[in-house]
């Protein structure tokens, strides 16, 4: 687990027909254990405003709330890559704004890539992030808003792989190719789905991840380590399938101590009382 990832070792995984993994998290602690796993890539999501600080939509991450969370991710990771997704704002003020937002990234959170929501729009700034030496994970794929364009159900479309709209394929792999073109050394396809997904996978030569709505057709996946774990409060009341249900561990030991407390016991983990 000591051999440090990198994009070669990347391109080499998907060469080889082996999968890529990528976990998103937030904080030290989670990214010592996921990087001790051996995960190829460590993401941190803006999606950390809604899932960790309750916050009302995904507009309001600041960029310096960015830099702050990156900053304990990239401390606690040794070994995989460290990507930061850009705040709703640098990105789509143009590309200078991209850049020096970029730059920022990397000069005081070390990341080793930047994620860029929503890139297949700004293909101009894939590339002048990759001429600053910045390496970039352009995301792209189906939404509501495109699921809308050709006449389709968004849920069926990005779940249960209805047969896409021949147009719809040919946008998709174009926008793959483009942005392999204007130089990403990774795609985030979103809703892939096992109709489009095998097929744009086939259709460039970098490797193509997904979290939301992908699958083993990709060339690998990307899932935030407090779903996979069960750890938001939902999970408390939720039959929701995951690898874990921290959630649930956390309630029942946190009752146990409360319980230990007003018995007038010690705590565990305390140290011994002095006679």
């Amino acid at each position: 687990m000591s051999n440090k990832v990198t994009l070669q070792s990347l391109q080499q995984k998907k060469d080889r027909g082996e999968k890529i993994v990528g976990v998103v998290t937030w904080d030290y602690q989670m990214a010592q254990i996921v990087d001790r796993v051996g995960v190829d890539i460590i993401s941190v999501g803006d999606t950390v405003g809604m899932n960790l600080w309750g916050q009302p939509n995904p507009f309001e991450i600041t960029m310096d709330q960015m830099i702050t969370v990156t900053q304990a991710v990239r401390r606690g990771t040794k070994r995989a890559l460290v990507s930061a997704d850009f705040p709703y704002g640098p990105l789509q003020e143009g590309v200078d704004s991209a850049v020096r937002a970029a730059i920022r990234m990397v000069k005081e959170a070390g990341v080793d890539l930047i994620k860029l929501d929503g890139a297949a729009d700004f293909p101009e700034a894939v590339t002048a992030l990759v001429r600053a030496g910045i390496p970039v994970w352009a995301q792209f794929g189906i939404t509501p808003q495109t699921a809308l364009q050709y006449g389709m159900e968004y849920s069926a479309m990005a779940t249960a792989g209805a047969q896409v709209p021949p147009a719809m394929l040919d946008r998709l792999i174009g926008e793959a190719k483009e942005l392999e073109a204007a130089g990403a050394a990774l795609l985030d396809f979103t809703n892939s789905g096992p109709v489009v997904g095998p097929k744009v996978v086939e259709a460039v030569s970098i490797p193509v991840i997904g979290g939301f709505g992908g699958g083993p057709w990709l060339d690998g996946r990307v899932r935030m380590a407090h779903a996979a774990i069960g750890y938001s409060a939902k999970h408390l009341d939720a039959d929701i399938d995951t690898y874990a249900n921290v959630a649930k561990i956390t309630f029942d030991a946190l009752s146990e101590f409360k319980a230990d407390v007003c018995a007038g016991k010690q705590i565990k983990g305390a140290p011994p009382a002095k006679p």
